[in-house]
């Protein structure tokens, strides 16, 4: 075990953009009855998607359970760009339990945050998180990268988002919420996200999507997609509970500059302009562990065409369907016109949705670097 207990300060190693070159994605086979229903086929094909996308682009580095090694093999047998680990994991999430990794532009390491299914006993989606917690241990022992050991502190990868530049995006109603460290100060949780991800200046931003299970991560709601330029989930819908969450992100972002002292360009990404509810026969396929956050008939899910991903010359972003089709449309041509130099790719995520996420929860990048 390459595990490393000093802190990174001042060591040069730094969280690169994520739209900055990648040598691979790390991805979770989706098989949680509780997330991806009794039946998980639909999201499987989804992460098919996903997965054979990002390919193209990159290598996938895919964890599967022991039961589902073979018929996760078989699927992807001819695809020579993605390697099968055999890791246990409580569910799919690669973004909040793979590492999150930094770099010297050289060399890369992992760092093992301290996992609790977004909230641990206070308010944490499931009750068994510990396979969840030891992950990404396992996965850079598995890849014989160092890491460094930050298991002191609760953080999930899809509550920050780096410029590359020094400037970290975050939301206060993720990071200050009572089930990840309610005994750190704002302060102390800023200094300790300065000292492992080499950052200059957190942006904190107020609130993130509506009824965003995870207390709202910031990857549902804005992102760089250059320095001092972001991305900002969005509606006109003055009726919608969005509205003032996200007005109350714009008017922060408005007044506050980068790490470099840069105002930030924001562009408008609308929300899909009709919310996307649980059916009956949605809460009907899953299937719920004891202590597991449940859903019920009407509930409102997450959707948000922010929760794209960047894998090299491509973004991999959400599409809904349905009801939904001309704000599917909208989203890419935006995206098309502000990333110029990617190929948007548009990608059926409604079964990803489903599960509480989209596609950017499910991945997590590795930057280019020796281990």
């Amino acid at each position: 075990m390459n595990y490393l207990n000093s802190k990174p300060i001042n060591d040069g190693f730094y969280m690169p953009a994520e739209f900055s070159k990648h040598q691979a994605t790390i991805l979770i086979w989706p098989t949680r009855p509780g997330s991806w229903g009794k039946n998980p086929t639909d999201a499987q094909n989804a992460f098919c998607n996903v997965i054979n996308t990002i390919s193209e682009n990159e290598v996938v580095y895919l964890l599967t359970l022991k039961e589902h090694n073979e018929q996760v093999k078989n699927i992807f047998n001819d695809n020579k760009n993605v390697v099968i680990f055999q890791i246990d994991s409580n569910d799919a999430w690669a973004r909040d339990t793979a590492p999150t990794f930094v770099t010297n532009d050289k060399e890369v390491r992992g760092i093992s945050w301290n996992f609790n299914a977004w909230g641990g006993d206070f308010d944490g989606l499931y009750a068994d998180w510990e396979k969840d917690n030891a992950l990404a241990k396992k996965l850079c022992d598995t890849l014989n990268c160092k890491c460094y050991n930050a298991e002191h502190f609760v953080l999930e990868g899809g509550s920050i988002h780096s410029d590359g530049e020094g400037t970290l995006l975050v939301t206060e109603s993720c990071l200050l919420s009572k089930g990840r460290n309610p005994e750190l100060t704002k302060t102390e949780i800023e200094n300790i996200l300065k000292e492992y991800l080499s950052i200059n200046k957190v942006l904190w931003l107020p609130r993130g999507i509506y009824n965003d299970e995870t207390n709202e991560h910031v990857d549902n709601v804005c992102s760089f997609i250059a320095p001092a330029e972001v991305v900002l989930a969005w509606t006109d819908n003055k009726n919608d509970p969005q509205y003032e969450l996200s007005k109350a992100c714009l008017d922060y972002l408005e007044n506050t500059t980068d790490a470099q002292d840069r105002k930030i360009k924001v562009h408008k990404l609308p929300i899909p302009d009709n919310p996307i509810c649980c059916s009956e026969d949605d809460c009907n396929a899953y299937e719920f562990e004891e202590g597991e956050d449940v859903r019920n008939v009407g509930d409102r899910l997450a959707a948000s065409y922010v929760n794209f991903y960047f894998c090299n010359n491509t973004i991999l972003l959400p599409q809904f369907g349905g009801e939904n089709i001309e704000s599917d449309k909208r989203a890419i041509d935006i995206m098309s016109r502000l990333c110029p130099n990617h190929k948007v790719v548009g990608i059926d995520s409604r079964a990803i949705l489903q599960g509480g996420g989209n596609i950017h929860c499910i991945t997590q990048q590795i930057p280019k670097g020796d281990f």
